[in-house]
């Protein structure tokens, strides 16, 4: 019984990671710009409460708003939203390709949907992670990873549509 209780387990989860079906659904949404029909502000989910218990929300689909405080400047392939509370963001990455953001977004109000995604770092991949993000802003030649705390908790959302007001 044990061996066909795993064989019945292993086909879904194979099915889930298969790749056409994941395609299908990006290409579903793309005309309303990566966005469920009718994804509307009134229904985002306050950033703060998703960075003050990331657990909770990891693996989670979520709609966000807030202001973006920075731009990838390399690609625009992530964008820094600011949170509804002071000091606290969250970064809304996408894949390469998917869509980018100009450089002009930074200081408009998006809505942005995604999947919360969250890593904990030790302090080595805070430093790097942290050298990365100074590579990306052209600021290495002042990164100092002294500075760097960790280990940390990591939150991003892995973006799925945008729509900059």
């Amino acid at each position: 019984m044990p061996v066909h209780h795993h064989h019945h387990e292993h086909r879904p989860n194979r099915c889930l990671d298969a790749r056409p079906c994941r395609a299908d659904c990006q290409h579903r949404d793309r005309p309303v710009e990566g966005f469920r029909q009718g994804a509307d502000a009134q229904d985002a989910t306050p950033i703060s409460s998703i960075l003050k218990d990331p657990a909770a929300w990891d693996g989670k689909r979520v709609l966000v708003e807030g202001l973006i405080i920075e731009v990838c400047e390399e690609r625009g392939c992530w964008i820094r939203i600011a949170s509804d509370k002071a000091f606290e963001s969250l970064r809304f990455k996408v894949e390469d390709g998917v869509m980018t953001f100009p450089m002009e977004a930074k200081g408009k109000t998006v809505l942005a949907e995604g999947v919360v995604k969250v890593k904990s770092l030790t302090r080595e991949q805070a430093v790097a992670q942290a050298r990365e993000v100074a590579k990306e802003r052209g600021t290495l030649a002042s990164f100092d990873p002294a500075k760097v705390k960790g280990p940390v908790t990591d939150v991003q959302l892995s973006g799925e549509g945008a729509r900059v007001k």
